[in-house]
This record gives structure tokens, C-alpha cells and sequence, in this order.
């Protein structure tokens, strides 16, 4: 029985039958999924009791107006980031808006006193560090791909 050659459309190019996933490439996917399940936890903390969230902010002297932009800022960065850093093909976009929400963070929330967040989230700045200073061309599995190798291709 003849089957035809599944082409990519973007690229013009067939794609390849025998691709698997590599098992460094699925405990990568693993490994940033759990840390990217860190920050969308926090969601719906933030939008449930967005005007609480606000009060917490504007208690450490950051003006009330200022609080709630700054907070729709933390919401919309926060998905993003976890998004582009499990989903995206070049997971740097999304590790650099997770630290860009984190650093700030922890310095204002969990630095004096020092408490128990302070700790963890010093864990996940290393753990974004590392996914920044890392090859991360090919960490995303291309699911296309093991479908194609399944005999499930769609066009």
C-alpha cells in the first residue's frame, strides 16, 4: 500500500518517519513543565483576590494605582513566561520573563524578613539561570513528529 510522504508545509521539506522523542529531551520537557507549575499555581491566587493582591503590593509602599498595573503586569508575565518556557522553541524568551517577574519578587515580598518563599524562589532563579545558560534548540519535543512516526498524520 502506498503511502504518501508527509510534507512540511513551512519548510517545504519531508519530515523525517523515524524521529522519536530522546529521554533527555522528554525529562527536560518534564523538568520545566514542574517549575513552570510553580507560577501558574500562583494565577489564580492573583486574579481570584486581584484587589487583596493589590492591597499586599501597595502594603510595601508601592503607590495603589500603581499596584494594580503592576500586578495585570505579573498576571500577563506570568502566563506568558510559563507558556514560552514549557511550549516554546526557544525556552530562553519564557525562563527571561519568569525571572523578569521573580527577581523583583522576591526582593520586595520574601527578603525582610527572610521566610520560607525566599528559599524556594531563590531555587527557581538557579533552575532559570540554568535553562537560560543552556542549549535549549531542541529541548521542545516536536509531537508532529511522533504522530507522523504513530501513522496518525493529519493534514
Amino acid at each position: 500500500m502506498f503511502r504518501p510522504i508527509p510534507i512540511d508545509r513551512d519548510r517545504g521539506r519531508p519530515i523525517p518517519m523515524n524521529k522519536s522523542l530522546a529521554p533527555s529531551q522528554a525529562l527536560d520537557f518534564l523538568g520545566r513543565a514542574f517549575m513552570a507549575a510553580v507560577f501558574v499555581n500562583a494565577l489564580p491566587g492573583k486574579l481570584n483576590d486581584f484587589s487583596g493582591t493589590v492591597g499586599a503590593i501597595s502594603s510595601r509602599g508601592v503607590p495603589e494605582p500603581l499596584a494594580g498595573v503592576l500586578l495585570t503586569c505579573a498576571i500577563v508575565v506570568l502566563a506568558l513566561g510559563s507558556i514560552l518556557f514549557v511550549f516554546g522553541s526557544n525556552t530562553r524568551l519564557g525562563a527571561s520573563l519568569l525571572l523578569l517577574f521573580l527577581v523583583p519578587t522576591t526582593l520586595i515580598f520574601h527578603t525582610f524578613p527572610v521566610d520560607a518563599g525566599f528559599v524556594m524562589n531563590l531555587a527557581l532563579i538557579g533552575g532559570l539561570i540554568l535553562s537560560l545558560t543552556r542549549s535549549t534548540g531542541a529541548s521542545v519535543p516536536t509531537f508532529r513528529g511522533l504522530r507522523t512516526k504513530a501513522g496518525i498524520w493529519r493534514d
